[in-house]
């Protein structure tokens, strides 16, 4: 059997209520996300249930994506995120691991590709 054990979150966002700043879908902290470096994100609702894993080359631009285009599995569930983690994973194949592991070992709930569960 292979151990694997998830990396801690480098940059956890909480959304808000009434942001007075500028802000998407209540997350007024995407500055904090690296724009340069790659990892993995995992998006959780208010009862902290995971909802969506993913990975990009570039964090904040592919988090902020799932908030903006159309063709997001998110798109239909944008409001029900109210959590994000950030780990920062600078290895394609780590990612790519990581990625896969987490989706099947805590059953994230929106994802479809990667899926070994149902």
């Amino acid at each position: 059997m292979i151990n694997i054990t998830i990396p801690t979150p480098d940059v956890t966002i909480i959304k808000q209520d009434a942001p007075e700043l500028s802000n998407i879908y209540g997350f007024t902290d995407f500055h904090l996300i690296t724009r340069e470096k790659g990892g993995i994100f995992m998006f959780y609702n208010k009862n902290d249930e995971l909802l969506f894993v993913g990975k990009a080359r570039k964090l904040r631009p592919r988090i902020k994506k799932h908030f903006e285009d159309t063709v997001s599995v998110m798109k239909d569930h944008r409001n029900e995120v109210t959590k994000i983690e950030v780990c920062v994973v600078e290895d394609p194949v780590h990612r790519e691991i990581y990625e896969t592991y987490i989706i099947n070992e805590h059953k994230a709930k929106y994802n479809v590709d990667k899926v070994f569960y149902k």
